[in-house]
């Protein structure tokens, strides 16, 4: 409720909806999530999600990071694959929840693992709202930031930027190593909590993306966001439209 950018925003309205249960709805949707918990620290947010049908866990508002509230919200469950999506994500694609819990279910050795895709446009690369991530050859996180990365010194024909969409899986070990570890210099410099795992060295899988996200932290993105899914109704509407007709047609 107190982000800087844009005060209360987790209930502000998205097209008449609170942008928290528009995030939750779009979680719930998730093939392989056994449970979606609403982490928060304020009572007004957990009031509006338990009024939507959610489950709202009250944690801490000294901590740190999201990650930590996550840890503070799974504390005496018996999960084993936790996936953190961003409160501010409400166009998130549900299958890049079930894309993180299917790789870490069958990658036993690798810790933790988010998304990302590929972008080319400029405002986007400058954008330090938008979050990059440079990948290894196995396709490990080697450096996320709000930066254009990498610097293209010189020109590279097929090399992608890599835009880092809000979520995370962990096994649940690193999430009790992530939460156990001071704030990282690099975390603070970059307020990019993702820097405090790979300077510890806890590896990282960067997964390709289903589609895009637009994180809002600001007005102007309720509004963009609001845009799109006018955009999407009407398409959606227009393609019903034409399927009647087509119906029609065949009687």
């Amino acid at each position: 409720m107190g982000a800087q950018r844009f005060p209360g925003k987790p209930l502000h309205p998205i097209a008449g909806v609170p942008l928290v249960v528009r995030v939750l709805r779009q979680a719930l949707k998730s093939r392989l999530a056994d449970v979606v918990l609403v982490a928060t620290d304020d009572e007004r947010i957990a009031a509006v999600v338990r009024q939507a049908g959610g489950t709202a866990v009250l944690t801490p508002s000294s901590l740190p990071s999201g990650t930590d509230r996550v840890r503070a919200a799974v504390e005496g469950t018996d999960a084993t694959i936790v996936v953190n999506v961003q409160g501010d994500e409400p166009l998130l694609e549900p299958e890049n929840i079930d894309r993180v819990i299917e790789y870490l279910a069958a990658h036993p050795d690798v810790p933790l693992a988010t998304v990302a895709r590929p972008i080319d446009d400029p405002a986007q690369i400058a954008d330090p709202n938008v979050v990059k991530v440079v990948r290894g050859d196995d396709g490990r996180a080697l450096y996320f930031s709000r930066s254009p990365i990498p610097f293209r010194r010189n020109a590279e024909p097929g090399l992608p930027t890599w835009k880092h969409l809000g979520l995370y899986g962990y096994r649940r070990q690193a999430l009790d190593t992530w939460t156990s570890l001071p704030p990282h210099p690099l975390e603070r410099a970059e307020s990019l909590e993702q820097l405090r795992a790979l300077a510890a060295g806890l590896v990282m899988a960067v997964l390709p993306a289903v589609g895009d996200s637009i994180g809002v932290d600001t007005p102007a993105d309720a509004e963009a966001v609001e845009r799109i899914l006018a955009s999407e109704a009407a398409a959606d509407g227009a393609a019903r439209t034409a399927l009647a007709g087509e119906e029609g047609g065949e009687r």
